[in-house]
């Protein structure tokens, strides 16, 4: 028997838990505002499809002027091409004669792809997999300061796009960057250095892809890039909002649960886990924030329980069978959670929406 998904027109008090749920309106709010402001200070905007996974939600991004989209993985970017997706940006190093068979495929269907590497030997895999009959677009992906993949210096930099220039079956187009909180004058001296050293190589740098949601209203403090990366702003999450990257009033995810039990006086236990709930803390103590009950921490989570400790919350406390909205630490593990996402506007649902992406994690 098919899980019963709520129809349009179900009040969300009668949707079944746990569920993740998107507002309508924020979510179109998200899109416009960041797109808007990207418009206006003349970057592209590449929105990262990994946080919702949905290609109607990529589709609404398009819509609103996103030149292409950025996956993470090759088969998250398969999904998006099967639905019609034709400028795809994969930032991830992508290795394996398995893996690059599936990209060269991937490269022979899409109008435009682009990757990333950081290595010479990502590069000679690339390289040994494509051929200049179809050529494969490569970006330098470059380490200013987020401390985890990237070419360490603009001399490397330079030193790897001539190999990639180099190999017939490759086409270099630029440099990337996902870069830490607070970096736009780090990622502009990389990014202009390597440029100017590039150009007296030789050697055209079209693309310099800037990225991340926590920054996302300093994009125009990088002149040097020429778009943008960002996924989690178009949901928000709790994180976001201690970032100060949006308000309460932008969050467009929330997750519906129902309280199961009662133990004791000050422990509720909800039916969203660890396979609801992101485990991801980011800092944070608790697992996510309850709306409306002030006090109320989410301490611990097993598979299909998150133990909420009630010490600190005055006033009246859920009874069993209360159904409860919380605004998770990170919306994109969330969607890797579930097979669809409900959305609604004014307290009714709208539509259903398959998370077509789901587990394409390689």
């Amino acid at each position: 028997m098919s899980f019963p998904w709520p129809e349009p027109g179900t009040r969300l008090e009668d949707v079944p838990t746990p569920m993740p749920v998107i507002d309508e309106d924020r979510l179109a709010a998200n899109i416009a505002r960041a797109q808007g402001y990207l418009i206006g200070h003349g970057l592209a905007f590449r929105p990262h499809i990994k946080t919702h996974k949905i290609p109607a939600v990529a589709r609404a991004q398009l819509v609103a002027g996103a030149v292409g989209i950025n996956c993470q993985k090759v088969t998250e970017a398969e999904v998006f091409a099967d639905a019609g997706f034709d400028d795809i940006l994969i930032t991830y190093n992508v290795l394996g004669a398995a893996k690059l068979a599936r990209l060269a495929a991937l490269n022979a269907r899409v109008r435009r792809l682009l990757v990333v590497a950081d290595s010479a030997a990502t590069v000679a895999g690339y390289a040994a997999a494509f051929g200049p009959e179809r050529p494969l677009s490569v970006l330098i992906e470059c380490d200013t300061g987020g401390g985890r993949v990237g070419v360490q210096s603009p001399e490397a930099a330079v030193e790897l796009a001539r190999t990639i220039a180099a190999a017939p079956g490759l086409r270099f187009e630029g440099l990337l960057t996902y870069p830490a909180v607070g970096g736009a004058a780090a990622i502009e001296r990389f990014f202009a250095t390597t440029i100017a050293a590039l150009a007296e190589a030789g050697l055209d740098c079209p693309v310099r892809s800037n990225g991340g949601s926590p920054d996302f209203f300093s994009a125009h403090l990088v002149p040097s890039a020429t778009e943008h990366r960002a996924g989690t702003y178009v949901y928000n999450d709790r994180s976001m909002v201690r970032a100060g990257h949006c308000g309460r009033e932008d969050l467009a995810m929330h997750v519906l649960a129902t309280v199961v039990s009662r133990p004791t006086p000050d422990r509720a236990v909800i039916d969203a886990g660890s396979k609801a709930l992101t485990a991801d803390l980011l800092g944070f103590a608790e697992y996510g924030e309850i709306e409306g009950l002030p006090g109320a921490r989410i301490v611990s989570l097993s598979e299909e329980h998150g133990v909420v400790d009630l010490s600190a919350v005055e006033g009246r406390r859920p009874e069993v069978g209360e159904m409860l909205r919380i605004v998770p630490n990170h919306t994109c593990v969330v969607s890797n959670l579930f097979d669809r996402m409900v959305f609604h506007r004014g307290g009714a649902v709208t539509r259903v929406e398959d998370v077509a992406a789901r587990g394409t994690v390689w």
